[in-house]
Parts: structure tokens; C-alpha cells; sequence
């Protein structure tokens, strides 16, 4: 089943919570396509406007005492396929405290089973190194909209990262459930959009929000 938000990633909340002297880095590292790189409309990209750095943020209100370093090793137009061959390198060769993964909206062009065998090598690798993980399923875009089968095809790699996120028992933040969400109480996709496959700083908001609700505060 799903990590439970209240006790997953408990240690490290608590490991954020100390002060210095008593302190010690801590490294987040997100890895995935152009989304998580703050990709906006064509081939501007601002990182300050995107989740890892919004999320950064939000944690350091909760935690202002904490060293925490939030990296980005994603690549646009990358899939979940050439993403895992560099995984290691890229990503766990830093000895990070916390990975977040986010390929579901390219990963439509290499399809399911390719895609699910990459990200099984990704959370195998990160459970042989004891590294937590959250998955992110994908956020729309306006053609899974507009499209009712390209929607499907979105929805159908969504399902699959939760499932695996069960299976693996480790973290899930779901923009997909919060995007339809947002559009079945009267929203509009453009409102969520800088360009037709890239959020905007709202639609990043949204994700940072629910990343950060994998630290609650304790006691």
C-alpha cells in the first residue's frame, strides 16, 4: 500500500527539526522531464517558479533551522526509460535523503510497460540504497484535455504510478488527481498552464503544497 504521510518519512522530519550545532545537510534531489525543470511556454525555463524550488521554500517554513539542499536532475523531453539509465549517476551517487520522481507525462511516448520497467529500476535501486522516495503521477496538459484519448492514455499512466507506489510502498504526490480536481469545480486548464504541456507557477503551487504535506510536524 501507499506510504502513510504520517510516519513515512518521520526520520527525516526529525533530522530537519535539529539545530546547529546538532545539524547536518540534508539533499532532496527531483528528478524527471521538462516539468520539473520549470519549464514554461517554449524554451524558457524559470526554476523559481517550479515545485522543487516553491517545495524548497515551504519546508524551510516549517523547518527554518534545517540545511536542506533541494536538487534538480531532470532533463526536458526526457522519458522514464533514458531517466533510469542515468539514475544512478545522476541521482543516487549524491547520497540524497529524498528522491521525488516525475516522468508520467513524457513517458506516453514509450508506453506502459516500457515505462513501468524503468520506474521499477529506479525504485529498486533506491530501495537497495534505503533512499526514500516520493512518485509523482503527471500533471495534464492541454491535449489530455481537449483529447479524450489522449486523456486516457494520461489516466492510464497515472493508475500506473500509483499502483506502483503501492506496490512499493513508498510516497505518491498526485497533481493528476488534484488538475482534474481543479477542472471538475469549474477551473479552466489554461488557468493551470504556462504553455500547453508546462503548469504554471499556480499549477506548481499546487504540486509543492501536497509534496509538503509529506512532512507534517510533529509534536
Amino acid at each position: 500500500m501507499i506510504a502513510d504521510k504520517q510516519t513515512y518519512l518521520f526520520p527525516l522530519t526529525e533530522s530537519l527539526r535539529r539545530e546547529w550545532p546538532d545539524y547536518r545537510p540534508h539533499y532532496f534531489i527531483c528528478h524527471g522531464h521538462s516539468v520539473v525543470t520549470g519549464a514554461y511556454a517554449k524554451t524558457v525555463v524559470r526554476p523559481f517558479d517550479a515545485y522543487p524550488h516553491l517545495w524548497h521554500r515551504l519546508l524551510h517554513e516549517k523547518f527554518p533551522t534545517a540545511l536542506l539542499n533541494v536538487i534538480v536532475t531532470a532533463i526536458g523531453g526526457e522519458n522514464s526509460v533514458s531517466g533510469a539509465e542515468r539514475f544512478q549517476r545522476d541521482v543516487l551517487d549524491r547520497r540524497p535523503d529524498l528522491v521525488t520522481i516525475d516522468y508520467g507525462l513524457n513517458d506516453r511516448g514509450v508506453g506502459l510497460e516500457k515505462a513501468r520497467d524503468a520506474w521499477r529500476k529506479m525504485l529498486d535501486l533506491c530501495g537497495a540504497a534505503k533512499v526514500p522516495v516520493i512518485l509523482l503521477t503527471p500533471t495534464l496538459d492541454a491535449a489530455s484535455v481537449l483529447k479524450p484519448k489522449e486523456g486516457e492514455i494520461l489516466s492510464a499512466h497515472a493508475e500506473q504510478i500509483r499502483g506502483l507506489a503501492s506496490e512499493y510502498g513508498v510516497g505518491l504526490c498526485d497533481p493528476h488527481k488534484a488538475f482534474l480536481l481543479y477542472l471538475q469545480n469549474g477551473g479552466d486548464i489554461n488557468e493551470l498552464l504556462s504553455w500547453i504541456n508546462h503548469p504554471n507557477r499556480l499549477g506548481h503551487e499546487m504540486i509543492a503544497r501536497e509534496l509538503s504535506g509529506w512532512f507534517p510536524m510533529h509534536g
